[in-house]
């Protein structure tokens, strides 16, 4: 493969997303309000509750979630009752959250990648550079990935620290990351652009503008949102077990769709999709 090609059109597509604010919005807000913001906010809302004297009927529902879950019941067993609420939602209900970060970013910019350049009218110049059509897919996913993956490195180190300084009144100690966040972020968000990136690029193809593409692209997010709504529901929580299963089916899932994405795409088919 031509390394000093890929590497080209991924700095071009980078460049060009830096530039393009309706693409850099959703990629920059997401993640501070995710990371930074709602910390702050689980650690003031039972003290908020406390302080307009409404019931906590929410605290024991809560607690009857967790009570459905004894192996994460053993696990909160060493926190005071004032802290479960704190360790629940930002070591447990946040991690799913915490996956449509990388996922989102590599479906917007995936959703550019070929879409955009339709928008831009520059796919002709694109068609022509010194590629191969299978080192054109690949560069194309490149730039999502290294997009997604910055944004949930950074992401992460923002959120320990908002995370640990918003519970410091409560934790008095340095909690959070656990060993399932760890496993997470080294095994399961490197897999998951792959994800976003092997629809999105082979949607954005067909695609006519940017948000035709992001607009079809969006359904990748619906199975992170189902493991949110199983862990709110009681079914499942997030376990280093969990953790390293779905780890690994997104790898496989990577897999499949780029064997698939890198067979059929061909630069011919652009310019008349």
């Amino acid at each position: 493969m031509n390394a000093r090609a890929i590497f080209a059109v991924v700095r071009k597509d980078l460049k060009v997303v830096s530039q393009n604010k309706g693409v850099m919005l959703p990629i920059v807000l997401f993640p501070l309000i995710l990371f930074v913001i709602l910390p702050w906010l689980v650690v003031l809302l039972p003290n908020l509750i406390n302080f307009a004297g409404v019931s906590p009927a929410n605290v024991d529902k809560i607690q009857g979630l967790i009570n459905r879950m004894p192996a994460l019941q053993q696990e909160l067993a060493k926190y005071e009752n004032n802290q479960i609420f704190i360790v629940y939602f930002l070591v447990y209900m946040m991690a799913p959250f915490f996956l449509i970060a990388p996922l989102m970013v590599a479906s917007v910019i995936a959703a550019d990648s070929f879409a955009g350049e339709k928008e831009r009218k520059t796919m002709e110049a694109l068609l022509y550079t010194p590629t191969t059509d299978r080192e054109l897919f690949v560069a194309k996913m490149l730039s999502g990935w290294v997009a997604a993956l910055a944004v949930a490195f950074v992401g992460f180190v923002l959120y320990v620290v908002a995370a640990n300084a918003a519970a410091w009144s409560q934790m008095q100690r340095i909690f959070f990351p656990t060993t399932m966040w760890l496993v997470m972020i080294a095994w399961v968000v490197p897999a998951l652009p792959g994800l976003g990136l092997g629809v999105m690029v082979m949607v954005s193809a067909r695609a006519q503008g940017f948000q035709d593409a992001n607009q079809i692209g969006g359904m990748v997010i619906l199975p992170i949102m189902l493991l949110v709504f199983g862990q709110a529901a009681g079914v499942m929580y997030f376990s280093v077990t969990l953790v390293f299963l779905l780890g690994l089916v997104i790898w496989l899932l990577d897999g499949l769709l780029i064997w698939l994405g890198s067979r059929s795409f061909r630069r011919g088919k652009l310019l008349g999709a």
